[in-house]
């Protein structure tokens, strides 16, 4: 959940954004209309200052109550507060110039909403809308929260994993014991980096749920259920969607024709790599376009046909360094600051901390490498799991 102080925060800054975007967005219009008579300004400049201070006012107890949340609550609460505000700061206004305060000045207030004040009022939505959501969701959705706060999901295997579905690798035997163990392993590595991990239900006909990732992406305190591509994947998300809002999260979801798998979203920063491939098509990418552009993030779609998700080839270092395995890579050139790494393995690392991160034991040559590059590594085992085209990252989502 949001802390108490965040939240004040992020409601005062973007109660002065959008105050101040309404503020010389709506002067700026009733400077030009009248001819952009320099001796106008002075008299605009008054006339809309009291509304933008008591718009900062409502706007900012209204952000602190979480409006922004959803697009729909904003625009509702911002026309109620463009109205209170343009009433109110005229009324001031009337009051400040000495003016008498009796039922003309009531019926010229009233009548403004209608006239002059209007392009207040729709101004106030529109900012709202735009300024106010990005602003608010930079400073809360994706701020960085204390370790204490870390919270991991996973799922334990299915004893029918090794039915699960094979796109790029023959099948082999998978040892569904030594996969229990492997698992364990990788929950108890998690929980030893300072995660409370939380368990979503198993389920034995699910074959491929170990892999979680796939099912939800988060960003921030917004959580993205996915629309998997494989057909005998789509049922997992039902426990996955219980267990997430069970931790007071904003869910969002991809609906069918859209798919979209969590392993083919890589997040750097406020960049947003997405892999079109096999199991992530074009309607997919566009559903999450539309929902992480108005949180702030930028959403880059690149080809992925060497491999089965995007994470599979390449993953990020905890200061955005792309790394990846080259020959699974369709094109580094895509990849600001890219690091090849020398085993396929080592192309899937999970950020555990700004100085650590945990990979496959399965390449020890890119552990190294990374070690050399100043961050601590903690490997585990998963052969098990890469043997199903998985990895370390597929086996958890992390909550930050």
């Amino acid at each position: 959940m949001i802390s108490a102080q965040r939240r004040m925060a992020a409601a005062f800054i973007s109660g002065i954004a959008v105050a101040g975007t309404v503020y010389l967005a709506t002067g700026l219009a009733f400077f030009t209309s009248n001819g952009a008579a320099a001796e106008n300004l002075p008299t605009i400049a008054e006339y809309f200052l009291p509304m933008a201070l008591v718009l900062f006012l409502l706007y900012s107890l209204a952000a602190a109550l979480e409006i922004h949340r959803y697009w729909y609550t904003t625009a509702v609460s911002a026309l109620v507060i463009g109205i209170a505000a343009a009433f109110f700061g005229t009324a001031l206004g009337i009051i400040a110039s000495g003016a008498e305060w009796n039922p003309e000045a009531m019926a010229f207030i009233l009548a403004s909403l209608l006239g002059t004040n209007l392009i207040f009022v729709v101004a106030t939505i529109v900012t709202a809308l735009t300024v106010g959501r990005r602003v608010w969701f930079a400073m809360v959705a994706r701020a960085p929260q204390s370790t204490s706060t870390l919270t991991a999901l996973v799922r334990a295997p299915s004893s029918r994993m090794a039915e699960g579905e094979l796109t790029h690798l023959d099948r082999v035997p998978v040892d569904a014991d030594l996969a229990d163990s492997q698992w364990e392993a990788y929950v108890a590595a998690l929980k030893d980096n300072g995660f409370e991990v939380i368990e979503v239900p198993a389920d034995d006909d699910l074959a491929d749920s170990v892999f979680i990732e796939d099912t939800v992406v988060m960003f921030g305190e917004v959580a993205v259920l996915t629309s998997p591509g494989a057909e005998s994947r789509q049922a997992e998300i039902d426990a996955v969607r219980e267990s997430v809002a069970g931790l007071g999260l904003e869910l969002r979801e991809i609906t069918q024709p859209g798919t979209l798998d969590g392993g083919d979203v890589l997040k750097v920063g406020s960049t947003v790599y997405v892999g079109r491939g096999g199991r992530t098509n074009a309607e997919g990418i566009r559903q999450l376009r539309a929902i992480v552009t108005p949180l702030g993030y930028t959403l880059i779609a690149v080809p992925v046909e060497k491999v089965l998700h995007l994470k599979s080839g390449v993953t990020a270092l905890p200061d955005g360094t792309i790394i990846g395995y080259p020959d699974l890579v369709d094109n580094v050139d895509l990849y600001d600051r890219f690091l090849a790494v020398p085993e396929a393995e080592g192309a899937a690392v999970v950020v555990l901390s700004d100085d650590a991160v945990l990979m496959s034991s399965s390449a020890p040559k890119t552990a190294a490498l990374i070690e050399n590059l100043g961050y601590r590594v903690v490997t585990v085992d998963v052969s098990e799991f890469e043997k199903m085209e998985g990895c370390v990252t597929c086996l958890s989502v992390r909550i930050r």
